[in-house]
């Protein structure tokens, strides 16, 4: 960051992860820096300037040496590091010699305090992954698995064409893509707002009304529902029978203010329906659909629903007498 950009984010309000500079360092006590980005896709193959190829990625040792440095500057707030399509994909070739190593992430995450990445199957071009939304989710729990609860998992989300003149992914993928995030355990969102075709535009979220009005609306939903995000997942808080055995259906469940919550998301992009079933639950009870205007009604726990392709359903069924 400038001086001019601390000054501009600190009169909007907002926030910033930003890099460690010298500008930066100047601004210890500044509340507007809330953490420091740690680079971005150091697992990628690197550029050796204009015109003379790649090298190998950034080995992760000089990642965590880079980490210990910052923490010493600043023990006082996070870093952030994110990580490219690898941490999902095996197979891509953009990490050079190191494409096939997953093993070279539970040494990268060891530098940093938030562990993030990227993949963006709607948008992609490739395909191994384009239309694949479950990529997403795939990440996000190899990072989980990998971190063994030490280092908080973010993720991104497109919600732009990229540099994909004939696909882009729509506000229900979009939406898709992020609770899928959320059931396999990731803590925070980044959404990937810029877009080169057909021509560059750097906040392009911001230039698509139907786009800007879904994101603004899921976070809305996801503020909501925040003491219930973070309050502790039941484990195996449900089972799901699936009427389609090509479209398994991923869940999580919390117990939050006399309810208990059950987040469901089609895993695949074919229709189903399913028998989802709440662990513990007796009785008969009413269930909400959330942002749907539809209740059901569930025997003992189980209930059963209809799932489109890349479907969410976001359940709420109150206990407490």
């Amino acid at each position: 960051p400038t001086d001019e950009h601390l000054a501009q984010l600190k009169a909007a309000g907002m926030r910033v992860i930003c890099s460690q500079n010298e500008v930066g360092l100047r601004h210890l006590d500044d509340p507007t820096i809330v953490g420091w980005m740690h680079g971005d896709e150091p697992d990628n193959a690197q550029s050796l300037g204009s015109g003379q190829g790649y090298g190998p990625p950034i080995p992760p040792a000089k990642i965590i040496e880079g980490y210990e440095r910052i923490r010493a500057a600043d023990p006082s707030r996070p870093v952030l590091l994110n990580l490219g399509q690898g941490v999902a994909w095996d197979g891509w070739y953009g990490r050079g010699i190191r494409t096939n190593h997953p093993e070279d992430y539970p040494e990268y995450i060891q530098g940093c305090d938030i562990a993030s990445f990227d993949i963006y199957p709607a948008a992609h071009s490739k395909p191994q992954v384009a239309g694949n939304l479950w990529y997403v989710a795939y990440g996000v729990g190899r990072l989980v698995g990998w971190a063994r609860g030490e280092k908080i998992v973010w993720n991104c989300i497109e919600c732009t064409r990229i540099d994909n003149d004939d696909h882009k992914a729509t506000p229900e993928q979009v939406r898709c893509e992020i609770w899928m995030s959320i059931v396999h355990g990731s803590m925070g969102l980044i959404y990937f707002v810029h877009e080169w075709k057909p021509k560059f535009d750097e906040s392009a979220l911001l230039s698509d009304p139907v786009m800007c009005e879904a994101v603004t609306r899921i976070n809305r939903r996801i503020t909501a529902l925040a003491p219930v995000l973070n309050s502790p997942t039941v484990a195996q808080g449900a089972e799901v029978q699936s009427e389609n055995a090509n479209a398994p259906i991923a869940t999580m469940v919390k117990n939050h203010g006399g309810a208990v919550y059950l987040f469901a998301v089609a895993m695949r992009g074919t229709p189903t329906r399913a028998r989802l079933s709440i662990a513990g639950l007796s009785g008969r009870h009413r269930v909400e659909v959330l942002d749907e205007d539809r209740t059901l009604e569930s025997a003992d726990g189980a209930f059963q629903d209809d799932f489109k392709a890349w479907d969410v359903h976001l359940y709420r069924v109150p206990i407490a007498n």
